[in-house]
């Protein structure tokens, strides 16, 4: 596809030139990045959809399939437009709308409602309102409710779950919403949805099932090509706390405290997508547990973007070649990031899985599959007893554990980063490094060089940087991609 620059400040949906050439080319590189309408079918799709080009004239361009929804549009059953790669930009923009996107696929308006979404995020109701409608053609319930349909679809086709349990567990209020939204957004029933399902799989009960634990499901995670899942998974095994997490030469799982109840995933990457094999114990928090991982892996990046970007550095480019699609990886729990780089401070990395997994096994929630990482109350509370090490660094951890245990210091997706970074750097033990690697990993910030850490350092050297400071300019705005091609390089 032959590129057409989109001017400075326009979000890509609102240049119709170039989407309706992605669109005619069928690029999968954009799908996620807007939603293309045809007013003659009444259908929205992905940019990629295999159907025939419409017509120009025919088409309108959204950000979000909520904002399609809103405009009277129901999802392409050929291509399903909301199982791609989301949109790299609310990773890349730390902005209202960006936080308030990254809430709402965590579940947020499910579990708080519009108000609790407006509080974390430090606005009014009416504010948060007319913001995300004027940028995103829906206000946060419309948001919320695609997402609640997505969710649905995916219990619908990959459970054996009953109906009106898949109703509730996907957020919706009562089972006539439920039938009226999937109606609406798929043009199909739900039990339509199913049958379809069923067939496709052969077998009514595919190992997507509910057992005396919870439920299991197994997701098709998208992400755009090229994907480096040997740096990403080997980052996430090399820090892997013994009981909390498991790694082998075909992939990683962990256990997550989501908000509902305890689960686990385990990840394989394959081509095109990540095998996810999730385990629920309790299934409202299925959009949430696909969220963190999708976070995790960094899967919404646009690889694409970086890799221009950084292969015109002469003493990055050898390193972008050989490494691909490199991810940063990020975090399934806030709190439960910062104190494991509290106990990582100034030891090796060995010695801080060993301190993590003693913290672990002391004060963890012991669950059949694995053990939940404790609690910030659990840290405060207990942490002087179990931890190990000089006593300033203990007390620093367990102070900043109560910080978090008592909503003084709220690490989460939805924070605004230079605030975030100001709450960290008042706790005691927490320095730039600390705080920084927090920001790079909870909120996905694409443009944070640890500039200061010694394996950053040696990597620069080993490419043959000088001075780190100058060259890293010309990185904006991907400077944490090239933390992790400096961090490979040393």
């Amino acid at each position: 596809m032959t590129a057409v620059a989109t001017p400075a400040g326009q979000a890509l949906w609102r240049d119709a030139e170039r989407c309706y050439r992605a669109v005619a080319s069928r690029d999968a590189r954009f799908d996620g990045q807007f939603i293309v309408a045809v007013k003659t079918t009444g259908i929205y799709c992905r940019p990629s959809c295999p159907a025939v080009t419409p017509k120009a004239a025919n088409v309108r361009f959204y950000p979000t399939s909520a904002a399609a929804q809103a405009g009277g549009f129901r999802a392409c059953r050929r291509c399903l437009p909301d199982a791609v790669p989301g949109s790299p930009e609310w990773n890349l923009r730390a902005d209202l709308v960006a936080r308030a996107m990254r809430l709402i696929a965590d579940g947020a308006v499910e579990r708080e409602g519009v108000p609790g979404l407006a509080h974390r995020l430090g606005y009014s109701e009416r504010q948060l309102g007319r913001v995300l409608t004027a940028e995103l053609g829906a206000g946060p319930l419309a948001l919320a409710r695609a997402h609640r349909a997505h969710s649905a679809r995916l219990l619908i086709e990959l459970s054996e779950l009953p109906l009106a349990d898949v109703a509730f567990a996907a957020g919706f209020a009562s089972v006539r919403q439920f039938n009226d939204t999937i109606r609406e957004v798929f043009a199909r029933t739900p039990s339509q949805l199913r049958a379809s399902a069923t067939a496709a799989r052969g077998r009514p009960d595919d190992g997507h099932a509910k057992d005396t634990t919870g439920t299991r499901l197994s997701l098709r995670l998208p992400y755009r090509k090229p994907f480096d899942h040997n740096g990403i998974f080997g980052f996430l095994a090399a820090r892997a706390v013994p009981g909390v997490e498991w790694a082998d030469g075909a992939g990683y799982g962990r256990t997550l405290r989501l908000p509902h109840g305890p689960g686990s995933i385990a990840l394989t990457p394959q081509d095109g997508h990540i095998r996810c094999e999730l385990h629920l114990a309790d299934v409202r928090d299925l959009g949430s547990a696909v969220a963190r991982t999708r976070r995790l892996l960094d899967l919404d990046a646009d690889p694409e973007a970086v890799q221009r970007v950084l292969a015109a550095d002469a003493a990055l480019a050898p390193a972008v070649a050989a490494a691909p699609g490199i991810r940063v990886p990020g975090a399934v729990d806030g709190p439960e990031l910062l104190l494991r780089a509290m106990l990582g401070q100034q030891v090796s990395v060995a010695a801080a899985k060993t301190a993590a997994g003693r913290l672990a096994a002391a004060l963890g929630e012991q669950l059949p599959w694995g053990t939940l990482f404790p609690t910030p109350q659990a840290v405060a509370e207990q942490g002087r007893e179990v931890l190990r090490g000089p006593k300033r660094r203990i007390e620093a951890i367990c102070i900043a554990a109560e910080a978090m245990a008592t909503s003084a210091v709220e690490v989460h997706i939805g924070r605004d980063a230079d605030e975030l970074r100001a709450e960290l750097l008042a706790l005691p033990g927490v320095g730039p490094w600390t705080a920084d690697y927090v920001l790079m990993r909870v909120l996905g910030a694409p443009d944070l060089l640890l500039s200061d850490d010694l394996v950053v350092r040696k990597g620069a050297a080993a490419l043959g940087i000088a001075d780190l400071s100058e060259r890293s300019e010309a990185w904006r705005p991907w400077r944490s991609y090239a933390g992790m091609y400096l961090w490979r390089s040393a």
